[in-house]
């Protein structure tokens, strides 16, 4: 296992928000991470929340504006959040566009060339990471959930119905359902996966397509979509789609509708400790 180098550290709510690099055996780079270590673990093993934040993001903005930590160390839980992609790697157009490349991992593992050598940021988040973050802080291996904005709600969804049963539970806000009919998406599958358009290729990392196919542990999935979000009115998000396509699958889904809400960072903390709730209720139970 590789070892991990300490960035920063700051005491918040008793417990210690800290920042580390590594070398990713997956993405071939240095990756950043965050880790809030609640005080709880000062005792202790406890459960973890993976958070995946969404495009142009790195480690920093959920960690610096989610206002997770206060929720993190009254529920008793370490919440890890990694980098949104690869970085630094000098791939020709790795920079050119705010939603495909560095900072756009999607998620996803790239089977296109260039990109397949390094972004494989779905074995990164699923396999790698769990399996450092397991190692080197007290986490309990089997008692972690996943969670995530945007892009990384898209993350959170097909990590779950990818592997059932690797997760006590799952939530999102604002997330890409139904990314191979969304602009985002289909730009991204495009690029990393090739292919033709809404082929079985793109399928298996659409977490619409994902769930009407699930055969695991019953889930309880909680959405959380703001009704003044710009892009669920330019159709990148179709929460809608997941939600009847769960519904014929017998998949429960609760899309709360917030009144007023947008895509922002304001959205994320006013209804992070719902989310955090909802997975502390199955990661202890």
């Amino acid at each position: 296992m590789p070892e991990i180098t300490l960035v920063s550290q700051n005491k918040s709510f008793g417990g210690w928000q800290k920042v580390f690099t590594h070398d990713s055996v997956e993405l071939k780079c240095k990756m950043r991470f965050g880790v809030y270590l609640p005080p709880q673990t000062e005792q202790g093993p406890v459960p973890v929340i993976y958070w995946l934040s969404g495009l142009e993001c790195t480690e920093a903005n959920f960690i610096q504006k989610g206002a997770a930590q206060k929720y993190a160390a009254q529920y008793g839980v370490i919440i890890v959040a990694p980098d949104t992609s690869p970085r630094g790697l000098n791939i020709p157009g790795e920079d050119d566009d705010w939603d495909f490349g560095t900072g756009a991992g999607f998620y996803v593992d790239a089977t296109n060339e260039p990109w397949k050598n390094n972004y494989r940021m779905y074995s990164y988040v699923t396999k790698e990471l769990p399996a450092l973050i397991n190692e080197k802080f007290p986490a309990i291996p089997d008692r972690k959930s996943i969670a995530g904005h945007s892009m990384g709600g898209h993350g959170a969804f097909i990590a779950v119905l990818k592997n059932p049963g690797l997760y006590r539970s799952v939530s999102a806000m604002s997330p890409i359902c139904n990314p191979i009919n969304c602009p985002w998406g289909k730009k991204a599958f495009n690029g990393y996966l090739g292919g033709v358009e809404g082929d079985s290729k793109w399928k298996d990392w659409d977490s619409t397509e994902l769930i009407k196919k699930y055969n695991g542990p019953q889930l309880d999935i909680l959405i959380d979509q703001g009704t003044n979000d710009n892009f669920l009115t330019k159709s990148q998000l179709l929460p809608e789609n997941l939600v009847a396509a769960a519904k014929e699958s017998g998949v429960a889904v609760n899309l709360r509708l917030q009144e007023g809400y947008d895509h922002s960072y304001y959205f994320i903390s006013t209804f992070i400790e719902d989310h955090i709730k909802h997975h502390a209720k199955y990661l202890k139970a």
